[in-house]
This record gives structure tokens, C-alpha cells and sequence, in this order.
């Protein structure tokens, strides 16, 4: 039997099962060699000469397959279509060669295969080739540039910026992209402007909303209201005219669908529909392939196979009618300047299977699924027919005219099934406007003040009737990036490529050079040091431009239009020489080189006048760039004599270090650590290596509204420093305490005999100041005697018991949660209506609210197993990487 060998099990499986037991399928699970991480794994005397390890887990999987290549002696190569996979291949058989699985009479072949169906694979077994050199030797140099730039550029790092852990080819140039948007973001000068919209009625009494666009005759445009006065002056304009409809026009629109999915289209749909990030997002499309239900994940075409084409359409017409269906095929082409492989688009195998059908139990599979089903059936369906209209409504002289626009949608075409999500909020001119018709007069109608209330808006030029509003408005600063914006800005300065984009995205959070909140990317102090250092000193190697011509020179040799090893010894060449240069350099010329590079970010001018570098602790010592293992910071050059420090980013000259006053001759310091603001009594000293400190309250992700850093004051600071609190001393035996931990504010207390505390949460956070000992000793003596999951596993005793359920039998209790009391009856927790006290509770009142958390629960249920599920997997995987 013929040995065919994929990358997954997974893989392995499905295709076993359309090949039958006349192959023998085996995975490598990934790629089997790669170059030690050590010096001279790429030889740059030698013609870039690179010396390959079989990695310890992967011994056994090529071992399995040497063997089973006694039994047979022919290899075919099945391994992912795209350069990684040929390398895979390649490394296959060089691997099998050098332990002399594969001899000279060995049948070896390469045979692809864009989706994993029985046609796609039975068609594929009939066309084998050879393994294609140019797209090993494409993948040879990227592997060869990665470790020139990763192995000699971070150990300067690394003696140069303690704390900095790698640099990469394309991951400094990503880092670059997030941490200049954030440097626009802190020197954006917020420009103030004001709008006018006015509330008016047709004689219909339909009521719509338009905004003024000239004022005095004259056209506005979006800056030309510059300030409370001319706003209020326009608004006093407007009330005070007559006004009539002076023009209606109605054009017909179409709207076209967006081309089917490739990698990083795919990328930031998911990111914009479902906020997955871009490695969750490649980690369900690789199952999905794997299991055969979606074409090759990773791709930089947009064009789709005949055969898929005429499946579409005709789900289409089977599923929406014949008028959903265009008289003819739409054709999409490739628009990337550097499509690397000749791949079909990201689709459905079977255009048939809609998410429902395939009952997938993965959540982000079902979610990544139905979007590809949808994004594939709407990009060849017809467009959608609209006609927009707009109306201009002004005075008889035309000194003021206001403009309403709106559209109405003919027909839905492909949005029946799809519309593409947006980075930015959509327009608000798509609202659908009522009848209006030419010549007819208005009115003012009903006030929009409690609409500029909602909207949070600075109404205070409001016209008497309040059907004239000017709002205030200040322009933004451009948003940080999600992974979405930042995949797309990559692909536009062609940097990186599809199956590149996640792996990098993951790695500079991995590094703490970047974080995400609420998924945008925020560059930590790490990753701006490190990238300041990299555009001083490696200016070009982080260059948008140099990357990606680097790129298309790389792409060149995959089309085997260029010789690598000439790519490499050009690159050498000049980055070995920056590197030499560099390593000279003491680490004080570095930080005087990155100082005067952030001294404005550093630095600000201070509202006083006084030099912004002297330190406002001491002032004598002038502040300067420091480093640590956690990153950057701005300390006192006064050291150790004064130990003022701040951080770099955030909050101007001051930061979080300040004083808040004194107390006992102690002085009192708000501060910012690795986790966050806290407050600390005096200066650490080395008779007192940790002086009492506390960090700030918070509530939820948010601090305590009046304890966050910009307003607390030395009351509150000496009220926190006061923790851990002892409330007293508990009736038999042992203190009690309260204190604010990891997960909020809780009480403490450990009997003579316990081997440990028992610890209950409070919730509110200034309870942990408050709480008396009656309430103290009560929470403790529920917590032992109901200690729930957390505790010995004992059954958490019921409020009230109701007996069973009259209909389906099973106990139906009332229990105290997290949340409040609740009904519970086997898997079913129904919370209790607030009015509602337990005591009150009927089995009648539990049966209905059972009956009503089941009927909208079902979903909820099942989504709330699969996170469950999903952080189990994590450690393993983890575990497996370690």
C-alpha cells in the first residue's frame, strides 16, 4: 500500500476514509526539521548553507513513517498546497533520504489538493508531480532571513534594552505600525466644530431630522461653526425663518456584493463579526478544511472554480428564486500585487450545506462556517437596488438651507443574505425619510433636546421650542487598530503574507510588547522602546517599503524568477554591517539616543513654565530614559539620592507618581506598577525593603467611581492603606479581616484548628472599610456551612425547598448565587424577578419561570458549555508548545 502522509491526524482521518484501506495514511504533525537555535545554523560563509534538526517530538512520526515504508515502497507527498506545506513535503523526504527510508528505487510524488473531498483527493492522486524547488527554495530564504534578523538582532536587544525579548522581519514592522498610530493618537489636538439639525414635520404630520448646510448664503462646511456663539447664532437663524421644501431628488443606487473570502478578508470579518482574533480565527478554518467542509484557509485569490460557481448559483435560485440569481457569473480577480499562490477563494465544498445542516458542535467553527456559506452564496448573487433621496429645505430667500437625505431599498438582492461588516460606524444618512413633496411648507416639530441628552452631546444652543439643536462635536483621533484594521493595513503595504499574519499578531503579545483591551492594540512601554530603538538604529530593517519589496523579491524566487542565495548574500551584507556597528555602542549612548528621541512624548512643557526634564520630586536632578526587565521607565538622575520614577506612556509629565501628602512624617506617593496604580507610605529604604501599600479599588475592569488614580487624595489613600483591616476577633477564636484581593474586596478568617482561611467576597468594595462584625461572623458561618464548588463539595443548602416538579418530577429549590436568589431544577437556574423575595416563591410561580428560562435558554445553555471546553483545551496546547 502506497504511504501517503499529511501534516494532521485530523487531516489524515478524513482522507483515509475517501482513499480506503488500499493507502496507508500517516500524519508529521507540522513540519519535522527546523534550525537549531543556535549559532551558525545558517552558514553565511558557505552560500547560506543551513543545518536541519529533526525536532524530539517529531522522531516518532518520522520513524512511523520509515517503517511503513518497508512494507511499501512508495511515498506520495499530500501535504497543505502553498509554500509550508512544499516545505513540509520537502523536509519529508530529505528527512526519509538521510535515514535511508527513501532509496534509489523508491516511487516519490507531490500531489495537492485545494479542498479535502473524494473528488478533490481521487483527482489529485491522478495527477502527481515533484516536489516544485522554486516554492522550497521561496521558503529556504524567508526561513534563512528569519534567523539572520531574529538571531543576531535580539541579543543586541537584549544587551542594549534589558527586558526587550526578540526583534522579528515583519513582527518590528508590525510593532512599528501599532505604536506610531498610538504616538498620532497622543500628539491628536482635538479640534472643536459645531452642527445644527433642526426636527421638522410634513403636513402629514411624519416627522424626520435635517441639518443645516447654509447659513447667510453661504455653503458650510464641517469646521465652519467653530464655537458655542456662531452655533447659537445659527440656530436662532434657523428658528426663526419659514421653511419649505425647495427640492426633492430621488436617483436610483446599486449595491454590489464583496468578493468571496480570502485569508485575510476572512481575518477581518471574523474579527469585525465575532471579535476572534487572527490566530482563533485561522485555528477554526484549519478544522473546517481539515474535516473537508471548506476549500484551502490559506490564500491570497479571490477567484472561484467553474464547477463551485454553477453550485452557487443554483443553491441560490433553489433557496431565493431565480431573481437573486444575475444573468451571468460575476468573476472576481486577484487584486494583490503579490499573490504568492494560484488558490481559489475561501468557500463551502458543498454549496448545499448551510451551518445548520453540518450541526457542528464548535462554537467558532459553526460562526466561521455559516460566514464563509453566506460570504460565497451572496458574492454571486444580484446586487441590491436602492433609490436615495435628498431633500433641501430652506428659507423663501435662501439664506438657510437644510438637507435631509435617506434611501429605500427596491430590492434586497445578495443583502437577503449577506452584508460585509465595517471598521467605522455606518453613515447615518441611510435612514428612510417619509413622503416629502417640492413646494410644500413645514414645521418645527418635536424637540430634540432629549435625543443630544442621550447622544451625551453639549446642547446648550437649543432654539425656544427645542426643534433646533446645535451640537458640539470635536474631531477624533484616528482609532487604535484591532487585528481586523491591522491585518488590512498590513496586506495594503504589502507586508507579511496570509499564513503569516496570525502567527505575527500572536507573537508581539506574546512578547508584552502589545496588549489587547477590548480588542484594540495598545503597545505597551516594552514595545515602544524597543521600536524607537529599531528606527534609530535599524531604520531600514523596520522600513515599510524595504519589507515589502523584500517581499516581492521573495516572491520572485517562488516563481523561480530569482536565485535566493543572491537575496541573501545582498541582505547580509549590508544588515551584518548595522549589526557590527551597533554592538559597539554602550548602553548609556543608547538610552541618550531613545531619550532625545521621546523627549517630547517624555517631556512636555509643563503648565508652570519650569524645565519639563527637572525631576518634581528633588528638583535637582534633571529626569532621564531609564530601562528594566519590564521595560522603559523616566527616573531622577539624582540616583540613589532620590528614587523618583514614572512610567513613560500615558499621563504626560507627572504619570501616576505623585505625592499625595504626608502623614506621620511619612509621605504619602500615589504610583504605578506593573499591575496597576497603588499608593505606598514613605520610600523603600534598606531597613524597610516594603513599606505598606495598597492598590487602588476597582469595580468590575473599571476603578471605584472618585478612587482612580487622577482623583484620589490623601484621605482616601491613608483609608487604604489601612487594609488588611482587622474587624475583630471572632467568637471562637481568630481575627477577622478584611482586606481587596485579585478578585475584589473579601473577608478572611482561619479557626484555631483550620489548616487554612476561609475567604468570602463582598459586594460592594467599600464594605471591605465598612463591615461590622455581627455581618462579618454571619457570612463566615454561611461560607462553612454552605462552602459550595470552591469548598469540601458539600450541597449547598437550599433557601427554601418547594418539593417536585409537578410535571417532569425532579426537586425544585430556591438558592442563593452569585447573581441573586434563584429557582433551580436540574441543569435549569432561573434567576428571581427583583420584586420577589424567596419566601414568597410558590411551586406555580417556579414551574413558570422554569418553563420561560427553557424556552429562550436553549441557545444560552449551549453556548455556555463551549467556553468551558475551550479553556480546558488551552493548557494543553500550551503544555505541548513548552
Amino acid at each position: 500500500m502506497p504511504v501517503v502522509v499529511v501534516e494532521s491526524p485530523a487531516k489524515a482521518k478524513t482522507i483515509n476514509k475517501y482513499l480506503g484501506p488500499d493507502f496507508t495514511v500517516l500524519a508529521s504533525y507540522g513540519h519535522v526539521r527546523d534550525l537549531p537555535p543556535k549559532d551558525g545554523s545558517v552558514d553565511t560563509d558557505n552560500e547560506f548553507g543551513m543545518t536541519w534538526e529533526v525536532a524530539n517530538d517529531s522522531r516518532k512520526h518520522v520513524k512511523a513513517i520509515a517503517d511503513a515504508l518497508k512494507d511499501d515502497n512508495a511515498l506520495i507527498l499530500a501535504t497543505d498546497p502553498d509554500r509550508e506545506g512544499e516545505a513540509i513535503s520537502w523536509h519529508l523526504q530529505e528527512a526519509l533520504t538521510k535515514r535511508r527510508s527513501i532509496k534509489k528505487d523508491t516511487a516519490v510524488s507531490r500531489v495537492t489538493f485545494n479542498a479535502i473531498t473524494k473528488e478533490a483527493v481521487t483527482e489529485a492522486m491522478k495527477n502527481p508531480r515533484q516536489v516544485d524547488m522554486p516554492l522550497v527554495e521561496a521558503y529556504l530564504a524567508r526561513r534563512a532571513l528569519d534567523y539572520l534578523v531574529g538571531f543576531n538582532l535580539s541579543p543586541v536587544l537584549w544587551r542594549k534594552l534589558p527586558g526587550a525579548r526578540s526583534a522579528g522581519r515583519v513582527q518590528s514592522v508590525c510593532l512599528r505600525l501599532i505604536v506610531e498610530r498610538e504616538t498620532e493618537i497622543e500628539a491628536f489636538n482635538p479640534q472643536e466644530y459645531w452642527s445644527v439639525r433642526a426636527q421638522l414635520a410634513t403636513p402629514r404630520g411624519q416627522e424626520f431630522e435635517a441639518r443645516l448646510t447654509v447659513l447667510g448664503g453661504e455653503k458650510l462646511d464641517k469646521y465652519s461653526l467653530k464655537n458655542a456663539t456662531a452655533a447659537e447664532l445659527a440656530v436662532q437663524a434657523v428658528a426663526s425663518r419659514k421653511l419649505s421644501v425647495l427640492s426633492v431628488e430621488a436617483k436610483p443606487a446599486a449595491r454590489n456584493p464583496s468578493a468571496p473570502f480570502m485569508t485575510s478578508t476572512l481575518q477581518q470579518e471574523a474579527s469585525r463579526k465575532f471579535g476572534m482574533g487572527a490566530k482563533q480565527c485561522m485555528s477554526a478554518a484549519q478544522r473546517l478544511y481539515e474535516a473537508g467542509y471548506i476549500t484551502y484557509m490559506r490564500t491570497d485569490g479571490i477567484d472561484m472554480a467553474p464547477e463551485a460557481v454553477q453550485a452557487a448559483r443554483d443553491e441560490i435560485a433553489k433557496r431565493y428564486g431565480a431573481d437573486y440569481v444575475p444573468s451571468s457569473p460575476r468573476i472576481y480577480k486577484n487584486k494583490a500585487k503579490n499573490a504568492q499562490e494560484a488558490h481559489e477563494c475561501i468557500r463551502p465544498t458543498d454549496m448545499g450545506r448551510d451551518a445548520a445542516s453540518l450541526k457542528l458542535s464548535e462554537d467558532d467553527q459553526r460562526k466561521l462556517y455559516d460566514l464563509i456559506w453566506k460570504r460565497t452564496l451572496s458574492c454571486q448573487m444580484e446586487g441590491a437596488r436602492l433609490e436615495r433621496t435628498t431633500v433641501d429645505i430652506g428659507s423663501d430667500d435662501k439664506q438657510i438651507v437644510l438637507r435631509a437625505t435617506g434611501q429605500v431599498m427596491l430590492f434586497d438582492g445578495f443583502m437577503r443574505v449577506y452584508e460585509e461588516g465595517r471598521d467605522d460606524v455606518a453613515d447615518e444618512d441611510d435612514k428612510r425619510l417619509p413622503q416629502i413633496m417640492q413646494g410644500e411648507a413645514l414645521k418645527f416639530a418635536s424637540s430634540l433636546a432629549a435625543q443630544a441628552e442621550k447622544a451625551g452631546k453639549d446642547a446648550s444652543a437649543l432654539s425656544d421650542d427645542g426643534a433646533v439643536l446645535a451640537l458640539q462635536h470635536h474631531t477624533q483621533p484616528p482609532p487604535r487598530y484591532t487585528e481586523a484594521t491591522l491585518v488590512k493595513r498590513m496586506e495594503e503595504l504589502g507586508i507579511g503574507r496570509p499564513s503569516t499574519y496570525a502567527s505575527v499578531i500572536t507573537t508581539i503579545q506574546d512578547r508584552e510588547y502589545v496588549r489587547k483591551e477590548k480588542n484594540r492594540l495598545f503597545p505597551e512601554d516594552k514595545g515602544r522602546i524597543v521600536t524607537i530603538f529599531l528606527l534609530n538604529f535599524f531604520r531600514k530593517y523596520v522600513g515599510y517599503e524595504f519589507t515589502a519589496n523584500l517581499e516581492e523579491e521573495l516572491d520572485d524566487v517562488s516563481a523561480g524568477q530569482r536565485d535566493y542565495k543572491d537575496l541573501l548574500g545582498r541582505f547580509w551584507r549590508d544588515f551584518s554591517a548595522a549589526i557590527s556597528e551597533t554592538s559597539d555602542l554602550r548602553i548609556t549612548e543608547v538610552l541618550d539616543v531613545l531619550d532625545d528621541a521621546l523627549a517630547p512624548q517624555l517631556y512636555p512643557p509643563r503648565e508652570d513654565g519650569t524645565d519639563p526634564r527637572s525631576c518634581p520630586k528633588c528638583g535637582a536632578g534633571q529626569l532621564h530614559l531609564k530601562t528594566s526587565r519590564t521595560g522603559g521607565f523616566v527616573g531622577c538622575g539624582n540616583y540613589p539620592e532620590c528614587n523618583y520614577t514614572r512610567p513613560i506612556s500615558g499621563e504626560g509629565a507627572e504619570g501616576y507618581e505623585r505625592i499625595l501628602g504626608e502623614d506621620a512624617g511619612d509621605e504619602i506617593h500615589l504610583k504605578s506598577g506593573r499591575f496597576g496604580p497603588y499608593v505606598q507610605r514613605g520610600e523603600a529604604t534598606p531597613e524597610n525593603k516594603k513599606p505598606p501599600r495598597s492598590s487602588l479599588p476597582k469595580q468590575g475592569k473599571d476603578f471605584l467611581p472618585g478612587w482612580g488614580p487622577n482623583e484620589l487624595t490623601l484621605e482616601q489613600a491613608l483609608t487604604l492603606l489601612t487594609l488588611p483591616r482587622e474587624i475583630g476577633q471572632h467568637p471562637d477564636g481568630g481575627a477577622i479581616q478584611s482586606n481587596l484581593g485579585r478578585f475584589g474586596p473579601y473577608i478572611a478568617h482561619q479557626l484555631p484548628d483550620d489548616e487554612k482561611p476561609v475567604y468570602v467576597n463582598l459586594k460592594d468594595t467599600l464594605d471591605v472599610f465598612e463591615i461590622g462584625m455581627n455581618r462579618a461572623v454571619e457570612m463566615l458561618a454561611e461560607k462553612r456551612a454552605n462552602p459550595g464548588r470552591r469548598g469540601s463539595r458539600a450541597a449547598v443548602k437550599p433557601l427554601k425547598e418547594l418539593g417536585e416538579h409537578p410535571d417532569s418530577g425532579g426537586a425544585v429549590n430556591i438558592l442563593d448565587g452569585r447573581y441573586g436568589p434563584y429557582v433551580k431544577w436540574e441543569k435549569v437556574n432561573a434567576t428571581l424577578p427583583k420584586d420577589v423575595e424567596p419566601k414568597d416563591v410558590t411551586m406555580e410561580m417556579a414551574v413558570q419561570l422554569i418553563a420561560e428560562k427553557s424556552s429562550k435558554g436553549g441557545k444560552k445553555k449551549t453556548a455556555a458549555k463551549k467556553p468551558a471546553a475551550k479553556k480546558k483545551a488551552a493548557p494543553k496546547k500550551a503544555a505541548a508548545k513548552e
